[in-house]
This record gives structure tokens, sequence and C-alpha cells, in this order.
């Protein structure tokens, strides 16, 4: 007989709880996680509604799928996987010049019933004089300044890392630009026309990160407990783009309850979807629990890139999802308010209970 435990999640509407089995990960079918050519997104309408049916089907079962001729070139990604490495290779007293660019390891804990994260991070977050659409940048209200990429604050720390700063924002932008022609395949998979959020992306939330997961001390056998390297959770924003190595370890959880290894597959990026897009979506798209073990001796990189809309922008169920016999569940919010929201929850600032939020 099945063996379940749970997995408890704290969200903006109070605790959720889901059943897990308690069998081992097993290796997802090409069914459960498929592969998506996006080869022929730039060769017209039909082939990108083409697409987008595919999309389709994996949002609404699944929310994780990977994605094929994405347009990013492997020699960049190879350039910013030696940064990362580069950067977290740096004694503690060096990383933590990067002050509050840089978290180390354990100064995380994304669930509060499972280990702290056994990680490191460097971000690098949107920033209008970064972003390839705007012709003059320069004439945008900036208020963050220490947000600037030409300020030295900003990139303390890694200056002496040759090619550091221009490597990282090189695929900043490149994952930016993928990131906003998926958004379009996402509008058609909602059966809206592809410009549908394009005002809602012009300066998004877009955070690029470097993650490390050192290796344990010594190799975890099958069924041994070990720190997570991040803990059970959904993402935050709309969509997340994500580059692993090879050493596997990310491991999503399936409409079936079991936990399944979503393997590395070469030349990928994983695509899934976050909390404000199933949000926008009525839940008609799946938001999907997903947590990282590094059960090696060895390290674990992976390069994520979440895009959220327009921190200011009022977005609301979209209204293809809505009719009589499925009213919007949610209130119209801003994406920005929603990010705060959830990461004041996160780090303990705030209670669901004083949260304020509701379904309609």
């Amino acid at each position: 007989m099945a063996q379940y435990t749970q997995v408890e999640l704290l969200t903006l509407h109070g605790p959720v709880f889901r059943r897990v089995s308690a069998a081992p990960p097993r290796p997802a079918t090409d069914d459960e996680i498929p592969i998506i050519d996006l080869g022929t997104i730039d060769d017209g309408f039909e082939a990108r509604e083409n697409i987008a049916s595919k999309i389709k089907h994996a949002a609404e079962n699944i929310g994780f799928f990977y994605i094929k001729n994405h347009g990013i070139d492997e020699e960049l990604i190879e350039r910013a996987l030696a940064s990362a490495q580069a950067f977290f290779g740096q004694t503690d007293e060096q990383k933590n010049q990067a002050h509050d660019r840089y978290r180390g390891v354990g100064s995380t804990q994304i669930n509060k019933k499972e280990t702290k994260d056994r990680k490191e991070t460097f971000f690098l977050p949107y920033n209008p004089r970064n972003d390839p659409t705007l012709a003059d940048p320069a004439t945008l209200p900036h208020k963050n300044q220490h947000l600037d990429s030409e300020n030295d604050y900003f990139w303390q720390g890694t200056g002496h890392i040759s090619d550091f700063k221009e490597t990282t924002i090189e695929f900043w932008q490149r994952r930016l630009i993928l990131a906003r022609k998926v958004i379009r395949i996402f509008a058609l998979a909602l059966d809206m026309p592809e410009n549908y959020f394009d005002e809602v992306i012009t300066q998004p939330g877009a955070d690029g990160l470097y993650i490390h997961y050192p290796g344990l001390p010594e190799v975890i056998f099958e069924g041994t407990e070990a720190d997570v390297g991040i803990g059970s959770h959904t993402d935050i924003q709309c969509i997340t783009l994500l580059w692993q190595d090879m050493s596997g370890g990310l491991q999503v959880l399936s409409a079936s309850d079991e936990w399944l290894d979503a393997r590395p597959i070469p030349g990928t990026l994983v695509v899934n979807i976050g909390d404000f897009l199933q949000r926008l979506s009525n839940d008609r798209f799946k938001s999907t629990v997903h947590r990282v073990y590094n059960r090696q001796s060895t390290s674990r990189y992976s390069m994520p890139f979440f895009l959220g809309f327009n921190p200011d922008s009022v977005c609301q169920v979209v209204p293809s999802c809505i009719d009589e016999e499925h009213p919007a569940l949610y209130e119209p919010i801003t994406c920005g308010k929603w990010h705060r929201d959830r990461m004041a929850l996160a780090q303990g600032k705030l209670s669901w209970q004083e949260s304020g939020y509701k379904s309609t």
C-alpha cells in the first residue's frame, strides 16, 4: 500500500498542504515534462500558434516543460557559467563585498518546515539601462541609483573577475529577450492576442541569478536525508527560465503527488509557471511545487531568470479565463505588490492573517 507524507506551503491566503508520495523520486517521462521546440518562433503567426498549443497543454497539466532551439548561444551560457564559478570560488570575505546582491549558504529558508537552503546566490535585477529594447534608457526616471549598472557599488567585489560584469549583463539581456517572446506565446495559449501582455512587460520585474549548491562532505546514499538545496516551493512571479548543469537534483511534484526528476537535458532550458501567472489564468495554468537536492560531493550550478510584469501595472484575471461557470477567483493587483508581499511573507515580516488577501 502506497504511503504518503505532506508538504506545507505558506501562502498569502494561508497554509496550503500537498500530499506527497513517500516513494523515491522517479524520472519524468517525456509526456510528463515535455520538450518543446522554439525553433520556429520567428516564422510567423501560425508557427507560434502551434507552439502555443503545446505550451498550453504543458501549462494546464504540469506547469513545467523544456525548451530547445531557444536562441541563446551555448558559448554565452558557458561564459556565464564560468563567471558564476569564478565568483563563488572566492572567499566569503570577497563574496560579501557584493553586499545585497549576494546571499550566502544557509542565509535563506524558502520552506520553514524544511531545512535552511544549502545554496549561495548572486543576482542581477531589472535595470532600464540594460534593457536592449529601450532606445534611450538614460532619460527614464531611475529612483534606485544603487541598481545603476555603471555604479561601482553594484559591482563591488566582482571587478577583478575577467568580463564578469559584461558577461552577466549580456546573459541577462538575452534571457529578457527570450522571456518576452515566451510570454507572447503564453498569451496565445490563453486564447488572447499575442500582444496582450506587451504593455505590462516594458519595464518588468526581471531577476537573473547565479546559484551555487556546494557539494556535500560525503556522497549521500539513496534514502538518506540531507539538507535541501532549496526547499519545496512555488515560484512567485510569471515564468522562470532555468539553465541547470548536468548534476541533476531538480524535483517537480506531479499531479499524482509523486516527486519527478526534471533531469538535465543538454541544449535546453527548463520553463515553469509562477504563482502570478496562475492567478491571472484563474488557476487554469499550474504553478507547480518543486525543490532541489544536491546529493553529491561536487558542486551544482544553475542560472534561473524570473520574469514578472511591470511592478506598477494593475493586472486582473485574463478575460478568456472567465465565464458564467468560472468567475474570476482573484481581485486585480499589481505584480510589484504581489512580489513584495510574498517576499515579506517568506522573510517573516508579514503574516498571511494580516496580508488582507482573499479570493472573490
